[in-house]
C-alpha cells in the first residue's frame, strides 16, 4: 500500500483500530480504539490508568492495526513512537475530532465535552513504519 492510500485508508469511514501494546510481564495487549488522524499521526485518547497508557509510558512504543471486514478485503498496520499529553485544549480538540467521526458531526461537541476530562490524557503516534495491503481478494 502506497504512503497516500495507507493515509486514506486509516481515515476512511469509522473503523475502530486496535492497538497493540506490550504488558510489564511481556505477554501482549491489544484492545480496539477510537482515533482520527492529526497531522499524519494516529491520536486517540485513553483514561489515565489504563492498561494500554501504563505500558505506552513505560516503553514509548505501539501498533496499531485496522482493517477492513468487508470484500475485497484490506488491512494497515502503523507502529511507531508516542507521545502523552494531558493538555485541556489539546485533548478537547482530540475528543472533539473523535466525537465527529464516530459519532457524527451532530454529537462532535456533546462526545468531546464528555470526554475531555481530568484523568483522561492524548496519545499521538508518530507513524515511523507502516504495512498493508489493499483489496487481498479481488
Amino acid at each position: 500500500m502506497a504512503p497516500e492510500r495507507a493515509m486514506e485508508f486509516l481515515q476512511e469511514g469509522t473503523r475502530t483500530g486496535k492497538i497493540a501494546t506490550v504488558r510489564d510481564d511481556g505477554r501482549p495487549h491489544v484492545v480496539p480504539i477510537w482515533y482520527v488522524i492529526d497531522d499524519g499521526d494516529v491520536v486517540f485518547t485513553t483514561w489515565h490508568t489504563s492498561a494500554k497508557l501504563h505500558n505506552l509510558r513505560r516503553d514509548g512504543w505501539a501498533a496499531v492495526a485496522v482493517d477492513d471486514e468487508a470484500p475485497p478485503y484490506s488491512y494497515l498496520m502503523v507502529e511507531g513512537p508516542v507521545d502523552i499529553s494531558d493538555d485541556p485544549d489539546e485533548l478537547l480538540r482530540v475528543a472533539t475530532a473523535t466525537g465527529a467521526r464516530y459519532m457524527g458531526e451532530d454529537r462532535a461537541e456533546e462526545f468531546g465535552r464528555r470526554n475531555a476530562v481530568p484523568g483522561e490524557v492524548v496519545v499521538r503516534l508518530r507513524i515511523d513504519r507502516f504495512v498493508g495491503h489493499d483489496e487481498m481478494a479481488g
